[in-house]
């Protein structure tokens, strides 16, 4: 049985991320990745979590104080697409990771999904927040209504991008609504 792309994007960050370093999870949601973001930067490194729904900065946080990892995560309940905004200046060309993981709140309202305006301004602006060596993972979720051209939208974004090296993993499926896993190592 082939390996979930979710669980790929976070064995990638295991291998990526070590204690003290400044991340993101740009799509909060209920705090699976921001876990493991938060895990691993440990009691020395940041992670800011931002997700535009309250429900899912509530659900994400009850997660992390469960495990004891709160104190290094600043919650910010802004949509990705103001990262940089939220982010200080100091910190800009110097976050090691950023991770995306698009689509709808699991459990939540299927109707509030990521756009393709967005998550496209967020993409530009994860660039920028980067380091060099850093790395930007991006699961599309293609079967809600608009997921199937955000998730186009990003792959020809990510094909044309000059500061970065990029990976598109599409999984054999017969399933034409399976997720897409875009990863982009910038230069």
């Amino acid at each position: 049985m082939p390996v979930p792309l979710t669980e790929q994007a976070q064995t990638l960050m295991r291998k990526h991320i070590v204690c003290g370093d400044v991340v993101i999870d740009a799509t909060a949601g209920n705090g699976y990745d921001t876990l493991l973001l938060a895990e691993r930067v440990g009691k020395t490194g940041k992670v800011f979590a931002f997700d535009n729904q309250i429900t899912a900065i509530e659900s994400a946080r009850a997660r992390l104080i469960q495990a004891g990892l709160d104190q290094q995560v600043t919650w910010l309940g802004h949509g990705h697409e103001e990262m940089a905004q939220h982010i200080s200046n100091s910190l800009h060309g110097r976050i090691k990771a950023i991770m995306f993981n698009l689509g709808y709140l699991p459990c939540g309202a299927k109707s509030h999904t990521t756009q393709k305006a967005s998550t496209l301004a967020a993409l530009e602006q994860a660039c920028t927040l980067l380091s060099p060596g850093g790395v930007l993972s991006i699961v599309a979720y293609t079967g809600h209504p608009g997921g199937r051209d955000e998730t186009e939208a990003i792959k020809q974004w990510a094909m044309t991008c000059t500061k970065a090296r990029t990976d598109i993993t599409i999984p054999e499926s017969k399933n034409n609504n399976a997720p897409e896993w875009v990863v982009l190592y910038k230069d």
